[in-house]
């Protein structure tokens, strides 16, 4: 096969020297594989295969567990830290936990690529993970349909929430107002005081695919949220 442009989601050690791996890849979508020796001290192939790093691979292999051939880097990982971290891991997780194996999702892979360039940028986050997010939506035919749960336009007056079952918005309070929906609707999430509701209506639109089980990097958000309170406190009473 053609070296497939790919990025590593998960790994987790298998037998003595090899490890399970979860891939994202720009034709197949994700895939799983063995790296065989990928675990052994002095293994090159070892320091490529890292998160948020670029890379070519080749596979073998006919059933749903591939092994893994070749392994190239493609280019240098995306420096992440703290928060840009945490939604680097999200990002993974979501994509691990949502995506059925070898789905054809290049804007998956596309949103994916641009939201590793733009996690370093604070400034840039939330709206790169909300594309990310809105692209697997409809890639997973998932995607929030932005009118009445009746099918009728929304109303700009009136407030809506999220109905999972018709993936449509029936009218309730508080909810969202249908000014801000149409514009989401519009794809301008860059609007002012839009960042809220595209989260709010990504996180209702992929709760049932993630089921009951909660995200880890969720958590570890969260934890992180509160260590920064706990500091800002401290500093206060200073």
């Amino acid at each position: 096969m053609t070296p497939e442009p790919a990025f590593l989601l998960h790994k987790r050690p298998y037998r003595e020297t090899s490890a399970l791996v979860e891939l994202l890849t720009l034709q197949y979508g994700r895939v799983r594989a063995v790296a065989q020796g990928v675990q052994r001290p002095g293994s090159r192939s070892r320091g490529r295969l890292q998160p948020f790093a670029p890379l070519h691979l080749t596979w073998t292999g006919g059933g749903e567990l591939k092994r893994l051939r070749l392994m190239e880097s493609r280019g240098a990982a995306a420096l992440l830290a703290g928060e840009g971290l945490l939604c680097g891991l999200y990002a993974n997780e979501l994509l691990t936990r949502t995506l059925p194996v070898e789905l054809p999702v290049a804007e998956v892979f596309a949103f994916y690529t641009a939201l590793l360039e733009a996690l370093p940028r604070p400034e840039d986050r939330a709206a790169s993970l909300r594309r990310l997010e809105f692209a697997l939506l409809e890639a997973l035919d998932a995607m929030p349909r932005f009118v009445e749960a009746e099918g009728g336009e929304l109303d700009p007056q009136a407030r809506y929430v999220f109905d999972p079952v018709s993936r449509a918005f029936r009218h309730g309070e508080p909810g969202l107002d249908g000014r801000t929906l149409r514009l989401l609707a519009a794809g301008d999430w860059d609007a002012p005081g839009l960042a809220g509701p595209a989260k709010a209506i990504a996180r209702a639109a992929l709760a049932p695919l993630l089921g009951s089980r909660p995200l880890r990097s969720r958590q570890l958000m969260r934890e992180l949220a509160e260590r920064r309170r706990t500091r800002s406190d401290a500093v206060r009473e200073l």
